[in-house]
Order: structure tokens, then C-alpha cells, then sequence
């Protein structure tokens, strides 16, 4: 899409009026009347073909725009595909309840806030959605919080920083797969880079949570007890449930391609379902393109281990082809080089691309209040610019992620911070300032951008 060529010429007036229109138009859709993006976003793109039709540019010219926009995120449709089926086959091998069950056990009487924070961390890790994991074993902290009379605000800001960081770092989450897919890096090199940002982000939490956290006597642990009995009822709880996460790490280290690292750690992982599980060909079938559904009765189990599935990518999958459709519009009828051309002059510098970016990816989720979207729109926007100044694409896919995807939560009307809020029964506004992780990510992003460190030129990849 990047490589779309413009068509017209609008002025900055017009360019800045129609993207003014279309950021009304999806914030007020999404967060007023509780829409999901698609449709806004769908009359976004016709409000930019009937522009495009008044300035007598032809129809077909228009669709090609739609068709090449929609074409630069087919990658990501391949491997969202992937990643649904790899998140049922890890379901019925018992890999991800395996890797819940061992979150639970660092549970101790001490720390609360840092293991709060781990244990989202890694169940958020596991699962690849960080609002999954808030809903369910973030609900059982905060009532072992009030049991404590210990701080709604900082236990929520524990979980919602592990939650996120989890989302953020998982082969598993559609954002980190959109964010690399968009610009064309590979999901586990994409992972590695983010590395340099999100483990200093991630200690730096984990300590400050620590030093936070009071000295209590936790023998109110009912919950999670009873989230381990239920998992241990599945019968999918063995030692050996891990091996497709660790044909998953040897091939990723091996730098095999993430398509088909996660095609065989999905097929490895539907054998070892058969080691404990009775599956025929038929259910095996359902499984990985609808999803595998969990009947232990439990509700927060059952919410928690159904997922997965071709099936269930569908909702991203439409996003993503409606969004790039209308960044390819943007392009062609030359509103994004418009807007770009004021600020040329101040984009001639490392520092002040990623500084742009980064501010981008936060405004897009403070304005429209959409985490896929402050990627995608981050991505189209500044590839670009990324490359006039000599930098790979990782380093623009690391920046959407540290300013786009956990930003989203710190949002009051966001789609994360409104779902959360309802969840966690804590106000946006409150668990924000202990929210270190979400807060960390886009300081460091910035201030590495500033100072030259942790990034990748493309003459040193040559």
C-alpha cells in the first residue's frame, strides 16, 4: 500500500477536513453509541469514494485503491488464520491450561502486587488477549484484593500492565501479528525487537510493583484454588502438554518462518491432544475451525480455555481488509501525502520519526478511542518515513505496539478502558497512574528513539 501513488493532489485543508469527518465519525460511532469499528469505517470509505467521485477522479481507479489497500494486509489474514487454529490445538493439547495452572502456583503470601503482575503476565502470555485474561483471572485478584483490604487501583494497574504486557508479547495476539504483518517484518523478529523496550519496561514495573506491595498474610486464596482444581479437572494438565511451546521456541530461534512455525507446532500440539483426549477426525476438524469450547461447568474456566479457531479471527480479519481498504483510499487521493508534506521539514530526523509515530499511535487511540487502528493507520502513515531516514521496518512495528496496543487501556472511552472498567469495577482514571507498564512502553520507545540505541538501520542489515 505504501507504494500507492496519488492520484490527485488535495490541499491541506481539505485533506485535514475529511480526516477531522472520519475520526468524528468512528470515535463518536464507537464510543457513543458502542458500534463496532467496521461500520464507521465502512462509511468512511464511502465518504472518501464520494470525494473522490466529486473531484472527477474514475470509479475504477477508486476500487484499485480499495483492492491494492485490502492486498497490503493479506499476510496477516494467512497468519491470523494460523493463529486461531494454533490457539485451539494448544487448547486441546492442554499447553496454555498447562502453562495457567503453573501461573498459579507463584502464588505466595508476599509481593501480591508483583505477582499479580507476573501471573497476568504470564497468562496474558498464554493466551495471547490481554481482555481475557482481565476478565477472568483478573477478576479473581481483585476479589482477593477487597478480601485483603488491600488497593483497587494498584491491583487493577497490576493486572491491566501483565494483561498488556502479555498481549503485547504473544505469537498468539492479533496485535502483535497486525503489527508486524503491516509492515512486512517477521511476527518473531518483530517479537525479539520489541525485547529491547518491553523487558525494561517489564523489570522496571515488576520492581516498583514490588516495593509497592504491603507485607500481608494471603490465606484468603479460595479463588485461585479453585481456578487449579477446575483446570486439574480437565484432565489436560501434564508435563508434557509443553512440548509444541518449546517446537514453537526451537523453531523461532531456528528463524524458520512464523507461517510455518505456528503450522507445526499446531499439528504437533493435535497429536498430543490424542494422548490424553479421544478426538475423532470430525471433532478435530471443528476444533480448529471453530474454536475449542471447555465443559467443566466452572464458568471462569469455561470462559477462559474457549478459544480459538479460524472462526474467531473472522472479526480482525474484516477490520484489518476495511481498514487497509481505506488507507489505500487515503493514499490515493493523496490525503496522507498532503498532511505529511506540512510536517516534511520535521521529519528528517531518527528522533523526531519515531517521536512522530509514537505521538500518532497515542492520538489515534485518544481521538478514536481503537487499538487495531492506531496501528494500522501508525503503519500506513509512516513506513515511508521510516525508510527516508535509514530505518527497518521492526523499529516502525515496535513503536505501534509501545504507543498504539497498551495505550488503548489508559483511554477512559477507549474499547479497553470502557471493558475493563466494567470488568474490574475500578475507573479508568484510577488504575492509570499504577498502570507502570502501559505508561513505561511509550516513555522508553521515545527515549530510545532520542538516543540512537536498540535500533536497526538498514544499511546494517545489507
Amino acid at each position: 500500500m505504501f507504494r500507492i501513488k496519488s492520484i490527485i493532489s488535495p490541499t491541506f485543508a481539505e485533506a485535514a477536513a475529511l480526516i477531522a469527518a472520519i475520526v468524528t465519525m468512528i470515535s463518536v460511532s464507537i464510543v457513543k453509541f458502542e458500534s463496532v469499528p467496521h461500520m464507521p469505517i465502512l462509511f468512511s470509505i464511502l465518504l472518501l469514494i464520494c470525494y473522490g467521485l466529486f473531484k472527477k477522479v474514475p470509479y475504477r481507479k477508486l476500487e484499485r485503491g480499495l483492492v491494492e489497500g485490502a492486498g497490503a494486509g493479506m499476510s496477516a489474514v494467512f497468519l491470523f488464520f494460523f493463529i486461531g487454529i494454533l490457539i485451539s490445538s494448544w487448547m486441546m493439547s492442554g499447553t496454555i491450561p498447562t502453562l495457567i495452572y503453573t501461573g498459579f502456583n507463584l502464588i505466595t503470601p508476599s509481593f501480591f502486587f508483583a505477582i499479580v503482575f507476573v501471573v497476568t503476565a504470564i497468562i496474558g502470555l498464554s493466551i495471547g488477549s490481554s481482555l481475557t485474561t482481565v476478565a477472568t483471572v483478573g477478576v479473581a485478584f481483585i476479589g482477593m484484593a477487597t478480601v485483603l483490604d488491600l488497593s483497587m487501583a494498584i491491583t487493577a494497574g497490576a493486572i491491566v500492565s501483565g494483561a498488556f504486557f502479555g498481549d503485547k508479547m504473544s505469537p498468539l495476539s492479533d496485535t502483535t501479528n497486525l503489527a508486524s504483518s503491516i509492515v512486512g517484518v517477521d511476527l518473531f523478529e518483530h517479537i525479539r525487537n520489541m525485547g529491547w523496550t518491553t523487558i525494561p519496561a517489564f523489570v522496571i514495573s515488576l520492581v516498583i510493583f514490588g516495593i509497592l506491595s504491603p507485607s500481608v498474610t494471603l490465606t484468603e486464596v479460595d479463588k485461585i484454588a479453585f481456578f487449579q482444581e477446575g483446570l486439574l479437572e480437565t484432565g489436560m494438565i501434564h508435563w508434557y502438554t509443553v512440548i509444541p511451546l518449546v517446537v514453537l521456541v526451537i523453531m523461532t530461534i531456528m528463524k524458520v518462518p512464523a507461517l510455518m512455525t505456528l503450522a507445526v507446532s499446531a499439528a504437533s500440539a493435535v497429536a498430543i491432544s490424542f494422548l490424553h483426549q479421544s478426538y475423532g477426525a470430525a471433532q478435530v476438524f471443528k476444533i480448529l475451525f471453530s474454536g475449542f469450547v471447555s465443559t467443566t461447568g466452572i464458568e471462569d474456566i469455561d470462559a477462559l480455555l474457549t478459544r480459538g479457531g479460524m472462526e474467531s479471527m473472522m472479526f480482525t480479519v474484516g477490520l484489518v481488509l476495511l481498514a487497509l481498504s481505506m488507507g489505500g483510499l487515503l493514499f490515493t487521493l493523496g490525503i496522507v501525502q498532503s498532511l505529511l508534506s506540512k510536517i516534511e521539514s520535521l521529519l528528517r530526523k531518527v528522533s523526531s520519526v519515531i517521536a512522530a509515530s509514537a505521538l500518532t499511535a497515542i492520538g489515534i487511540n485518544v481521538l478514536i478511542g481503537e487499538q487495531y487502528l492506531s496501528i494500522l493507520l501508525t503503519g500506513q502513515a509512516f513506513q515511508s518515513q521510516f525508510e527516508k531516514v535509514g530505518l527497518t521496518g521492526k523499529n516502525l512495528s515496535r513503536v505501534m505496539e509501545d504507543a498504539g496496543t497498551v495505550v488503548n487501556p489508559l483511554v477512559p472511552w477507549s474499547v479497553c478502558g470502557i471493558f475493563i472498567t466494567g470488568v474490574l469495577g475500578v475507573s479508568t482514571m484510577e488504575y492509570l497512574p499504577f498502570a507502570f507498564f502501559c505508561l513505561l512502553s511509550p516513555i522508553l520507545t521515545v527515549l530510545f528513539g532520542f538516543t540512537g540505541k536498540t535500533l536497526t538501520y538498514i544499511a546494517n542489515e545489507k
